[in-house]
């Protein structure tokens, strides 16, 4: 174990009926960074950042937190040092998002500041259900983000907003990764690779890749894990991933099939 580390998994696995979904995973995080956690659909990303936040239990391996096995802390103790957020979230009642900052934080004024600093204040008083996809997913993440937590895990937070809103929230989190730990669920590629100074790539169930973004960007490897062949294109000071579908291996070989 890195004894810098802050959040710590080590040979992580889960497994449901005959499938393994995470296969002896150990990672290491710092106090702070930006981290990125991409893969195809099924990879396993959603399941290790509920494993990391202390959301689902491994059938094998464990988390620890500074050296704290995290099961072992109360779930009060985790919610103070990690800040998760799901893809989607339903509270029990129909509250407003005021009411939901407010049981979080305890106070109707810190909830009132909260949402204040996250440009929410009209939607004070709109009720759950009456919110968009996109204005929840802004709710949720002033709800965490007001405790101001050590670490956030959030599970494609973007994914059900605009293009602006989407980009300043990726932005948003990559600048909290100078003085906290932020791990991201992310389908966006580009923004992954342009915003995380970390990124960490899974496959079925185990880690493909796990580097800074300019060692990884052009790496063959990132091809075969999504299937696709990347055209990599220069649009500075970024490199933008342009994926083609693979052509077949005979057609690849310049054989035909008989």
């Amino acid at each position: 174990m890195n004894q810098n580390a802050m959040l710590h998994a080590d040979a992580v696995r889960l497994q449901r009926g005959g499938n393994v979904l995470l296969h002896d995973i150990t990672l290491d995080f710092g106090a702070t960074g930006a981290v990125a956690l991409i893969g195809p659909n099924g990879a396993g990303k959603s399941t290790l950042l509920n494993i990391l936040s202390g959301q689902l239990q491994p059938d094998a391996g464990t988390v620890a937190w500074r050296g704290e096995v995290l099961s072992a802390l109360s779930e009060r103790e985790r919610a103070r040092r990690i800040g998760y957020m799901p893809q989607r979230f339903e509270p029990y009642w129909d509250v407003t998002l005021a009411d939901l900052l407010e049981m979080r934080l305890q106070h109707r004024d810190a909830a009132e500041t909260a949402l204040s600093r996250s440009g929410l204040s009209h939607l004070a008083r709109r009720r759950w259900s009456a919110l968009s996809g996109g204005e929840r997913a802004r709710g949720m993440l002033a709800a965490v983000l007001a405790t101001d937590p050590p670490a956030l895990l959030a599970d494609e937070p973007g994914a059900a907003l605009d293009v602006q809103h989407r980009l300043a929230l990726v932005e948003a989190m990559a600048a909290r990764g100078k003085r906290r730990l932020v791990v991201v669920v992310m389908h966006d590629l580009d923004l992954a690779f342009e915003c995380f100074d970390r990124v960490i790539v899974l496959q079925e169930g185990r880690i493909a890749l796990d580097g800074a973004p300019a060692e990884l960007l052009h790496s063959p490897q990132l091809d075969g894990v999504f299937g696709v062949d990347f055209q990599r294109i220069a649009a500075p000071p970024a490199t933008l991933l342009r994926a083609r579908r693979r052509a077949p291996d005979n057609e690849r070989s310049g054989t035909h099939a008989h």
